[in-house]
């Protein structure tokens, strides 16, 4: 998979080849490294409109893959792709989930528990204390809080859940190399350490209006529920409930003076059904994820994924190298050190020295 990360990157940077044509694009060719090299009746007859053919035909002579995808990862930045066990699985259930993730930090499992929290630039004191309560509630209770690292609302959330020790990730409407708005770069910095930065966008996109609405539906499809703190009537924060909403996800709107601007909007998402939010509680109540912690530790007795499955099928309690390993599962030697590593957290397997490791207790190996 790592060599054919390159074509979906390169996929990716062409104008005009959106969720929907990059999954027509992959059902005609069947392969996107055939489909790179493919003459250009082709993608005519994949049914690619003109348009997108020219900048694709134009991309495909001015781009080394190769070496893009190495710079890429130079600088510390993952490529998650639709088919990679790693995608984040509440994105990947939504309709036209983005093809290609960008990445700085680290996605975990635990990320499955996410409750995004969003809500207007403008914040008012009244919002600054609610945004800040409920993101160091539900982050102390252990779940990952998402938002746009915008200011007002998203960067107190990001900012609330790194205080309670939790894991926060910011959804980007840039590429994830273009931090936005400037003064965030040394909270994004934070988030990177303690969390994520996301962004489908190619590196270097510069944060345009048009961006934001798309970046909006990420954070929802990340997220087993949505938080709007404070919204005008024409927040952005109320597109992403909608969102929420198609995703079949829950909004939860705060309610507050009938007379303040900016909480029209979150009055209004109430009136349309919205569970009103009067306390950070009522959140772990409608999700039943009272008991996450105890969720997260369940899970963590289990192989997250088929390379953690192969990886102990073939492993006893007496230590293997990682190349016997990489031999017996038929799987590249980083994919494997990467399972192992996460692994070693979870309590699976132990490194014993000499990149040799072994499984530290007996697990149901069917």
């Amino acid at each position: 998979m790592p060599n054919e990360k390159k074509y979906w990157i390169g996929f990716n940077l062409v104008r005009g080849i959106g969720s929907v044509r990059f999954q027509q694009i992959l059902s005609h060719f069947g392969d996107l490294s055939l489909a790179w090299q493919a003459p250009a009746e082709a993608f005519s007859e994949a049914g690619l409109p003109t348009r997108a053919l020219d900048n694709l035909l134009r991309l495909r002579e001015e781009t080394d893959l190769d070496a893009l995808y190495d710079s890429i990862l130079e600088r510390d930045i993952q490529v998650l792709t639709l088919l990679d066990e790693d995608y984040p699985p509440l994105l990947k259930q939504i309709d036209q989930a983005p093809p290609v993730l960008y990445v700085r930090g680290r996605l975990l499992p635990s990320d499955d528990f996410a409750v995004a929290m969003v809500g207007t630039r403008r914040i008012s004191a009244y919002g600054q204390q609610i945004t800040r309560d409920t993101s160091l509630y539900l982050a102390g209770h252990g779940l990952t809080i998402v938002s746009g690292l915008a200011r007002g609302v998203d960067a107190l959330a990001h900012q609330s859940a790194l205080q309670a020790g939790g894991r926060t990730i910011a959804v980007l409407g840039s590429g994830v190399d273009v931090i936005y708005p400037p003064e965030h770069r040394q909270l994004a910095e934070a988030i990177i350490a303690q969390g994520a930065i996301i962004s489908d966008y190619p590196l270097g996109t510069q944060p345009e209006g048009v961006n934001f609405p798309p970046r909006n539906r990420i954070i929802s499809g990340l997220s087993l529920a949505t938080v709007v703190v404070e919204a005008g009537e024409r927040s952005g924060a109320l597109i992403t409930a909608d969102f929420a909403v198609e995703q079949g996800r829950d909004v939860f709107a705060v309610p507050g003076n009938i007379l303040s601007p900016v909480s029209k909007g979150t009055n209004r998402l109430i009136q349309k059904g919205a569970y009103a939010l009067v306390s950070p509680q009522d959140v772990l109540d409608v999700l039943d994820l009272s008991q996450v912690e105890d969720y997260k530790e369940a899970r963590q007795a289990l192989p997250a994924d088929t390379t953690e499955a192969k990886i102990l099928q073939f492993m006893d309690y007496e230590p293997v190298h990682v190349d016997e390993i990489c031999n017996a599962v038929g799987l590249a030697v980083e994919k494997v050190t990467a399972a192992l590593t996460m692994m070693e957290l979870k309590g699976l397997v132990q490194h014993v020295g000499g990149m040799r490791y072994a499984a530290v207790r007996e697990i149901n190996r069917k």
